[in-house]
């Protein structure tokens, strides 16, 4: 016969198993050297898909584990750090945007604060019916009305708005407000009904935001500022000793502002009733929700 001797094949058969072997031995070892790589390159925060360089087979299954391993590894302290990280970016950021007492907007409403004490003296001075006093209480009184204006407008636009504008802004107006309308009234220069609507209305108004404020925000509506701004003009033409027509006049701008104050405080019973129920309503719908 021709065959190749069993010896032979046998031996050929080794050298070819032999030469297979450490074909198999050599990829296993650049597998691990893969791993091993990935691993350290992921530790050294390159991103965990760079360690992930073995094919599909099974000859790359050392490099994955390896990659995966560095990358489990390394991933939880970044992404522990990550997220201290964050929690401290978002406590420095609130820190900076919680806006000082000190802004623009609550020194203006220091100001209406500090100018009520000033306007009464001034108001009252040398028995309360002196023209150039007066006009001194009328000077204080229209600064106090003009911040008004601005700086809820600033605190807003500026992100200005601080627990303490919120609090101080409404008793500043309506101080600055009542002591206008109770000196008037002390004096005989308004009657004492329309100090009691106005200044009713407005603390009635203001106790019906709090009781109201679980269900909602009640609004400040255009009626409301345009109340306001009448009420303003209307007190400040009353501060002044003013006669003739403009006396006529300024009984028409009280008679004005009271109707206003009326409407609209009558316009926000009516919101906050609205809220109210629509409160009410929600809330029994979502329980209803959360029992079925």
């Amino acid at each position: 016969m021709t065959g190749v001797p069993a010896s032979a094949a046998g031996g050929s058969s080794a050298a070819k198993g032999a030469a297979t072997g450490a074909g198999a031995a050599a990829s296993g070892t650049s597998s691990v050297s893969g791993g091993v790589a990935g691993g350290v390159s992921g530790a050294a925060g390159s991103s965990g898909s760079s360690g992930v360089s073995g094919p599909s087979d099974g000859s790359g299954g050392p490099g994955d584990f390896g990659a995966s391993g560095a990358a489990g590894g390394s991933g939880a302290p970044a992404g522990a750090s990550d997220a201290k990280a964050l929690r401290g970016g978002k406590i420095a950021a609130a820190a900076v945007n919680q806006a000082s007492v000190w802004n623009i907007a609550n020194l203006l409403t220091m100001l209406r604060l500090v100018l009520v004490p000033g306007f009464v003296a001034l108001m009252l001075a040398d028995g309360g019916y002196d023209p150039a006093w007066r006009s001194f209480a009328w000077a204080a009184f229209a600064i106090a009305m003009i911040t008004d204006l601005f700086d809820g407008h600033l605190a807003r636009t500026y992100n200005l708005v601080t627990d303490f504008g919120k609090i101080a802004d409404p008793i500043a107006d309506k101080a600055i407000m009542g002591a206008a309308l109770i000196c008037l009234s002390a004096l005989g220069d308004l009657p004492w009904w329309v100090t009691v609507v106005i200044l009713g209305r407005e603390l009635g108004i203001t106790l019906l935001r709090f009781l109201v404020i679980r269900y909602g925000v009640i609004p400040a509506s255009r009626g409301g500022k345009l109340k306001t701004l009448v009420q303003g003009v209307a007190v400040g033409m009353y501060v002044l000793a003013l006669t003739g027509w403009l006396a006529t006049l300024r009984f028409w701008v009280m008679a004005a502002a009271v109707v206003l104050t009326v409407v609209t405080g009558l316009d926000y019973v009516r919101q906050a009733i609205v809220l109210r129920r629509q409160g009410i309503a929600e809330r029994k719908a979502a329980l209803e929700e959360t029992e079925g």
